[in-house]
C-alpha cells in the first residue's frame, strides 16, 4: 500500500507521519507538495498536523484551497482512505469533508501532553486492530481542538455510528460529548485531534496509534490484494 503525506507551508508533523508509515508499519510513502494535482498514484491520503499557513484567518481555511485539496476530494469520493490529525482535521472540516469545526480550546492555551482516548466506533477501516471502548493513550498537541457542530449534525453522528473516539478520563478542549475523533457516512474519512503517529513505537512512549495505521492496511489489502 503506498501512501501521501501531504505537506503545507507550515506542516510539522509530515516527518513524524512518514516515520510511523515507513519505518514502523513498512508501508510506501512519500512526501507531496501542497501544489501537486494528482494523487491517483496513491492508495492512502494522510494530513499531517501542524500549521498550515500559519493559521491565518481560521486554522485549515487556506489549506482548504490548496490544488491538492481538490485531488484529496477526489480520492475520498472514490473511497480512498483519507486520515487527516490534528491540523489535518481541522483542513477536512473546511473543505467539506468532515462536519462541524475545531475552535480554540476552552482554556484558551496551547495543550501538548498524553491523554486517555476511547474507542467507540472499532467498526471502521481505521480502527478495526482496536477492541470496542478500549482505552488507549495518544499525544494531543493543539490550540484549537475543541470540536463543535450543531445539534442536528451531532444527532447525526450518533445515528450514523460516526463519532469513532471520545476522550476518556478528561476532556482537555471542551470538545463537544468529548468528541476526539469521527468519520464521514461513508466511513473513509477519519478527522481526530490526538497524534496516533506520535505513538508508534514503545521507544516514543506507547505504541497505541499503531494499531490504527495497521487496520488502514489490513482493510486494504483484503479488499485490493487476491487471495486465490
Amino acid at each position: 500500500m503506498k501512501f501521501a503525506v501531504i505537506v503545507f507551508p507550515g506542516s510539522n508533523c509530515d516527518l513524524d507521519m512518514y516515520h510511523a508509515i515507513k519505518d514502523e508499519l513498512g508501508e510506501e510513502v512519500e512526501y507531496v507538495w501542497h501544489d501537486e494535482k494528482d494523487l491517483s498514484g496513491f492508495d492512502g491520503i494522510l494530513l499531517p498536523g501542524g500549521f498550515s499557513y500559519g493559521d491565518y484567518l481560521r486554522c485549515g481555511a487556506i489549506s482548504r484551497f490548496s490544488n491538492v485539496m481538490t485531488e484529496v476530494v477526489k480520492a475520498a469520493e472514490a473511497g480512498k482512505p483519507v486520515l487527516g490529525i490534528c491540523n489535518g482535521f481541522q483542513v477536512l472540516t473546511e473543505a467539506g469533508l468532515l462536519p462541524g469545526a475545531l475552535l480554540r480550546n476552552k482554556n484558551l492555551k496551547f495543550m501538548c501532553r498524553t491523554v486517555d482516548l476511547k474507542v467507540v466506533n472499532n467498526e471502521t477501516q481505521f480502527t478495526s486492530a482496536y477492541k470496542k471502548d478500549e482505552i488507549i493513550q495518544i499525544p494531543i498537541a493543539h490550540g484549537e481542538g475543541n470540536y463543535y457542530c450543531d445539534e442536528e449534525t451531532l444527532a447525526t453522528l450518533k445515528e450514523n455510528n460516526q463519532i469513532v473516539f471520545t476522550y476518556a478520563s478528561e476532556n482537555p478542549n471542551g470538545s463537544l460529548e468529548d468528541i476526539a475523533g469521527i468519520v464521514n457516512e461513508r466511513g473513509n474519512v477519519l478527522g481526530m485531534m490526538p497524534h496516533p503517529e506520535r505513538a508508534a513505537n514503545d521507544i516514543m512512549g506507547g505504541s497505541d496509534g499503531l494499531a490504527l495505521f495497521k487496520s488502514i492496511v489490513k482493510q486494504w489489502r483484503e479488499t485490493h490484494v487476491s487471495h486465490a
